[in-house]
C-alpha cells in the first residue's frame, strides 16, 4: 500500500469509524490527462460505508469526507470519486 492511501485510509478510519472502506489509486488510468502525475498519487476511487453518514444528504457526506481530506485535495491529490452511504 502507499503512503498516501495509508494517510487518506488512517484519516477516514478516525473520523467515520466506516462498516467498510476502499480507496484505489486510479492515476493509472488519467495518464497524460489534467493532474495526472507520473508515479500515480493524483486520482483516487473512494467508496465507504459508516453510520455517521445515515440520514444526512449525499452532499453532506462528500463535503464531511472532503473537509477531512482538506490537507490532500489541496495538494497532492487532483481528482476523488466518492461513493458513501450510511449503514
Amino acid at each position: 500500500m502507499n503512503t498516501m492511501i495509508e494517510n487518506m485510509t488512517q484519516k477516514l478510519q478516525a473520523a467515520f469509524s466506516p462498516e467498510f472502506l476502499e480507496l484505489i489509486d486510479q492515476s493509472h488510468l488519467h495518464a497524460g490527462h489534467a493532474g495526472a502525475r507520473p508515479g500515480g498519487n493524483s486520482h483516487f476511487a473512494l467508496t465507504i460505508k459508516a453510520a455517521a453518514f445515515t440520514g444526512i444528504s449525499p452532499l453532506a457526506r462528500h463535503r464531511a469526507i472532503n473537509e477531512v481530506l482538506a490537507d490532500e485535495l489541496a495538494g497532492p491529490v487532483h481528482a476523488l470519486t466518492i461513493k458513501a452511504s450510511g449503514v
